[in-house]
Parts: C-alpha cells; sequence; structure tokens
C-alpha cells in the first residue's frame, strides 16, 4: 500500500535554464507583462532554480499570474523614485513586479554611491522580490558591498508564542573579493514558507525544528504548519529577535505594514504591503578598495580549515548548484512544468 506521501508525490523533468526562462516570460507575457518585465522576472524566478531553492522558483508562477489577472500585479508600471536625501532614495513600486522595481532602484542607488559613498533606497507599494542573492551579489560584482533586507507576511511564531506573528524576513549581504563575491542569502526563519509548500505540494515531511501546528507543537506535517500552524526562528530566541529587529528596522524606514498587516507576496487577494531596504556602499569611494586582497585571503583561510575538504564560505555552495544547473538543467516537478507551458499557450489555469 502507498503512503499519502507517496500517492502525492510528483515525479520531475530536467529543463534547460534557457528554456525555462522562455516559457516563464512567455507565460508573463501572454497574461499582460511588457517583454522586458516578463523577462527581468522570469530571470529572477530562474535564479532560484538555479541556485537549488524550488521555493522562490517557477512555482511562484501561479501566483504571480492570478495576481496580475486580478490587478494585484501591475506589469507595465513604472516605479515612482525620488531622492529625498543625498543618499536617500524613496521608491514606490505602484505596483509593479518585485525584481524590475528592484533592479531600477539598485541602479540609481549604485550610481549615487559612487558619489556619496554611501546610499539606501526604501521601497514600497512593490511585488515579492524573490531570492535576494542576486541582487546583491550583481551589486559586489560592481565594486559595492550591499544589504537588502525585506519584509514578509507573519509565518514565523514569537519565540514562547503561538500563533504566526512575525516574518520571515530574510536578509542579504554581498561583498566584493579579488575573486567572487561573499554572497549571504538567509531567512530569519527555520525554513521559507516557499519550502514549507513545496514539501506539502510533493508530499514531503518537513525537517525536525521547522515548524509548529496550532497548538504550538513541533511537527513535520507540512499540512499543520499552513494550516494554523507556524514556522519556527532559526536559532530559537536569537533567531526571533533578529527576526522582529529586521520587521522593525524595515518597516519604519520604508512605511510598510508590520505583523499580521503585512500581506500580498504568497496571496492573490491583497495588494503586497511589506517593504523593501537596500544600502549600497562603494569601496572606491570610501577608500576602502585596498581590503579585498586581505578579504580574500581570509576567506581562503576559512575555506582551508575543512575537515574532509574545503569548508564553504556564503555564497560557495549556490555558485555550485548554479555552475551545474546551467550546464546539467534543471529538475522541475512535471506538473509544476505542465501547467507553465498551459499559461506560456495563453491558456487559463482550471
Amino acid at each position: 500500500m502507498k503512503t499519502s506521501a507517496e500517492e502525492n508525490a510528483s515525479t520531475t523533468i530536467v529543463v534547460p535554464s534557457g528554456d525555462l526562462r522562455k516559457v516563464i516570460s512567455d507565460a508573463l507575457t501572454a497574461n499582460g507583462a511588457l517583454r522586458a518585465n516578463a523577462d527581468v522576472q522570469a530571470a529572477n524566478l530562474v535564479e532560484g532554480e538555479l541556485r537549488g531553492h524550488a521555493s522562490h522558483g517557477i512555482r511562484r508562477l501561479a501566483v504571480l499570474i492570478e495576481r496580475m489577472r486580478r490587478g494585484l500585479i501591475v506589469p507595465d508600471a513604472e516605479p515612482r523614485l525620488e531622492w529625498i536625501a543625498p543618499g536617500v532614495m524613496r521608491v514606490d513600486g505602484n505596483r509593479g513586479f518585485g525584481p524590475v522595481v528592484a533592479y531600477r532602484a539598485i541602479n540609481e542607488v549604485v550610481s549615487r554611491a559612487d558619489e556619496t559613498g554611501i546610499a539606501m533606497a526604501a521601497i514600497s507599494n512593490s511585488s515579492h522580490i524573490g531570492m535576494l542573492a542576486p541582487y546583491v551579489e550583481s551589486i559586489a560584482r560592481r565594486g559595492q558591498a550591499a544589504v537588502l533586507l525585506t519584509t514578509s507576511e507573519a509565518l514565523v511564531h514569537a519565540w514562547g508564542g503561538i500563533g504566526a506573528s512575525v516574518g520571515t524576513n530574510p536578509i542579504g549581504i554581498g561583498v566584493p573579493t579579488m575573486r567572487e563575491p561573499l554572497v549571504l542569502d538567509m531567512s530569519t526563519a527555520s525554513v521559507s514558507m516557499g519550502k514549507i509548500l513545496d514539501y506539502a505540494a510533493t508530499g514531503r515531511a518537513l525537517q525536525p525544528g521547522w515548524a509548529v501546528d496550532a497548538l504550538g507543537r513541533p511537527t513535520i506535517d507540512a499540512a499543520a504548519a499552513i494550516e494554523g500552524g507556524a514556522i519556527s526562528p532559526f536559532g530559537g530566541p536569537k533567531g526571533y529577535a533578529l527576526g522582529i529587529a529586521l520587521e522593525a528596522l524595515v518597516g519604519t524606514l520604508t512605511a510598510t505594514a508590520f505583523g499580521t498587516a503585512v500581506v500580498g507576496t504568497l496571496d492573490s487577494e491583497f495588494p503586497a504591503t511589506k517593504g523593501d531596504l537596500l544600502i549600497s556602499v562603494s569601496l572606491e569611494r570610501l577608500g576602502l578598495t585596498g581590503m579585498l586582497p586581505a578579504l580574500t585571503d581570509y576567506l581562503d583561510q576559512v575555506r582551508d580549515s575543512g575537515v574532509t575538504g574545503p569548508a564553504d564560505v556564503p555564497g560557495d555552495r549556490a555558485r555550485r548548484a548554479r555552475e551545474g544547473r546551467a550546464t546539467d538543467g534543471v529538475p522541475i516537478d512535471d506538473e509544476v512544468w505542465a501547467l507553465a507551458l498551459k499559461y506560456a499557450e495563453g491558456l487559463s489555469h482550471d
């Protein structure tokens, strides 16, 4: 007899990353997006797949399209960018695609940081931006150090609390080196809700410590975590404290919502009320590029400290995954791929 997990489990197919990007872009275009904007959003989802995070990949396409159809995402929106201080820019995304708005902000902030040494963008009224790593890595490759923070729906329980009251609130950091940049992209939760949803869709049990049920009891049942439960903070009270501090910082500086008032990245019902905070620092403008050889040596020392092989520093593992999948193709759930093809053909999802 098959278990429920086996009955729900899907099979995967391997899709070349170029084909994946084209199908996603075609799907978005078929549903009203400008091709240029669709390409940026598609590239963002593909980056999630390439880096081994299916939770931020093509599974997000159905929600994106439904939000477009309901007017919650305006695919041809032009963000409004306003410098309110020499190094501070306020961005109203006008409900546009999150990656499109984010990269517009990045271009402006990096250019301004070249003049001022440091610049910041406070982004609101913009859609989900996906993985943070591609953004901070792109800035680091331009010779600047970057910090990117974003808030999410209340999905994490307070330490000692029941129910979801804090966002997963990830943090991205990119720092240039003499070779590949150091790239950190981590949630303050033990796992992303996208991964919980991915495990639920594929019938897999959660890892212990990832989530609790509606009564606050640890669970490995993805459905129990989704239906009234909550994700656990990473590192116990320390992860919880960091998550709530980042939410306070981002929400205040972007003038966006907090806690259960944050909506619009996982659902198809509400405008997005989260905020994104981007800070970029020009090492050249501040006379700090001479630090890069020492930083590169330090990271190599850390890598050389591995017991059975090189130890990874932030960004190494994702970079290896990306290189492999860019060459060998991306494993995609066959049902998710079939639905994406229907969207690309302009067919509605039943």
